[in-house]
């Protein structure tokens, strides 16, 4: 210590004998005042953090826009989708001319064997059927599963027990065999639909329909946590009905969980309406979709590049929705670090 310096403050000198700067208090530190952030700052700067999950949401805006902008994208790169180019085809194989299944500057990703349509064309025109049949199917479940969760978990007693046994038989019911009976005896017309407009109606209905309760259970039991919170009891003691409780008090709370499985479910109905389109009871060709462009190439075991690109694709699309709804639920999980 210094001599005559005060015993009850701290020495102004360093460890090597020159003066040192006087120490600043916590008000003279801060520059301005301390600004909490919301739960969708939180949320967005973890998950901007999370390059693999930022990388999956850039390959589903792609695959989006890809598909919006489908004519455009094949009018610059491609043919169109039903166009024949049987010239490019080898009378005797039947494969199409050329290495690596015919690409070219012309044809990106080569021509389908025998009939020699562009493979990039359709491909792009799958992603439509693909994502249009999976968001409208996953936003029919979602409506489904979240009121009758929300509701069961949040009233209890019969009514929870009505709705979980509903919630079992839809689980053990043979969907895929179902979907492959209702396709077969569907007629050309109905409900003022025809064609593939039809086709792609009854897949939504059937897809959506039979896939709520997966969601149901995830709503029941985070539903049953929430209806437990002080602000639930706070609506209740201050008169709020049930309906005000649960749309205005809890759903606003469960958002978080609906919004992580509508991601990770999304891609789950892209395989199945990728597997009934393989098995023949999806749109109708010659409208391109991956599940159908797979069963065609089942013929051509020995070109593989006809299976290869819309096998890609379904992984692609699967693999990005996975990725980026993984992150969101790491970001969106205030118990996750």
């Amino acid at each position: 210590m210094v001599a005559g310096s005060d015993p009850g403050r701290p020495a102004d000198v360093l460890v090597g004998g020159g003066p040192a700067e006087p120490v600043g208090t916590l008000a003279d530190a801060s520059t301005g005042p301390i600004e909490g952030r919301s739960l969708r700052q939180i949320a967005w700067s973890r998950l901007r953090r999370d390059r693999v999950a930022l990388t999956g949401g850039a390959l589903v805006i792609l695959l989006i826009l890809m598909a919006i902008f489908a004519p455009f994208i094949v009018k610059l790169l491609g043919d169109p989708p039903n166009e024949f180019h049987q010239d490019l085809i080898d009378p005797e194989s039947l494969a199409p001319k050329g290495a690596f299944g015919g690409m070219s500057w012309d044809h990106l990703l080569g021509l389908e064997p025998v009939n020699g349509r562009d493979i990039f064309s359709r491909i792009v025109y799958g992603a439509r059927i693909s994502l249009v049949i999976a968001f409208l199917a996953t936003l029919l479940s979602v409506v489904i599963g979240s009121t009758l969760g929300i509701i069961a978990g949040y009233f209890g007693g019969w009514i929870d027990g009505v709705i979980g046994r509903a919630m079992d038989i839809f689980l053990a019911f043979p969907l895929l065999v179902f979907a492959i009976a209702i396709v077969g005896v569907v007629p050309s017309e109905a409900f003022g639909l025809s064609g593939n407009n039809l086709r792609i109606a009854i897949l939504v209905v059937i897809i959506g329909f039979f896939s709520w309760p997966y969601i149901g259970r995830i709503v029941r039991g985070q539903a049953l946590s929430v209806r437990e919170r002080d602000f639930v009891d706070a609506a209740r003691s201050l008169g709020a009905r049930g309906p005000y409780i649960i749309f205005r008090e809890m759903l606003p709370n469960l958002i978080a969980p609906i919004l992580i499985y509508t991601t990770l479910l999304i891609p789950t109905n892209i395989l199945f309406e990728a597997a009934l389109s393989f098995l023949g009871v999806g749109v109708a060709p010659p409208t391109a979709s991956w599940g159908g462009m797979l069963s065609d190439a089942v013929r051509f075991y020995t070109m593989p590049h006809f299976m290869f690109w819309p096998g890609l694709a379904i992984f692609i699309t699967v693999l990005s929705f996975n990725l980026f709804g993984d992150g969101l639920r790491d970001a969106l999980d205030p118990k996750t670090r």
